[in-house]
């Protein structure tokens, strides 16, 4: 089973991937961690009580205007109908700016309370298992230091 190491400043968030449920959202995320893409971005928007999100491309200069718009450069279809699809502290989700939308950009979720609006409407595709109080640390410009897929045994 594949897991991803989110490595940040304030420490380390082990995900454990829903591939069953978002294959394809999943195999994309795999795909831009193992390409280095995400190595030096911020998290560049986090609301407290809500969520911290990363992904934008253009969140490895703060003083872009564009941080918050930038993605791969191509979309992917949203992934809804699958089980574990609600959004509860930890869960990982694919940002967007509209159904099938999305790309690069995720977030993570801070509690269950201000984010079930959100429930098919934006992909789940992991919940963080292990580095559940690194996710209250993390402050809007914090960088994601590397992200690593690790092989573990289930």
């Amino acid at each position: 089973m594949k897991i991803a190491e989110i490595h940040t400043p304030k420490g380390v968030m082990k995900i454990k991937f829903y591939e069953e449920d978002t294959p394809a959202t999943v195999a994309n995320f795999i795909k831009l961690v193992e390409d280095g893409f995400y190595d030096g971005l911020a998290f560049h928007r986090v609301i407290p009580n809500f969520v911290i999100q990363g992904g934008c491309p253009f969140s490895k200069n703060a003083d872009d205007p564009r941080v918050g718009t930038g993605g791969p450069g191509y979309q992917i279809p949203c992934e809804l109908k699958g089980g574990n699809q609600y959004h509860d502290k930890g869960v990982l989700s694919m940002a967007h700016a509209g159904r099938n939308t999305g790309g690069s950009q995720f977030f993570i979720c801070h509690n269950r309370q201000n984010t079930q609006h959100l429930d098919r409407n934006h992909t789940c595709f992991g919940k963080v298992y292990e580095g559940m109080d690194v996710i209250d640390q993390i402050k809007q410009g914090d960088k994601i230091e590397k992200i690593l897929i690790v092989e573990i045994e289930e």
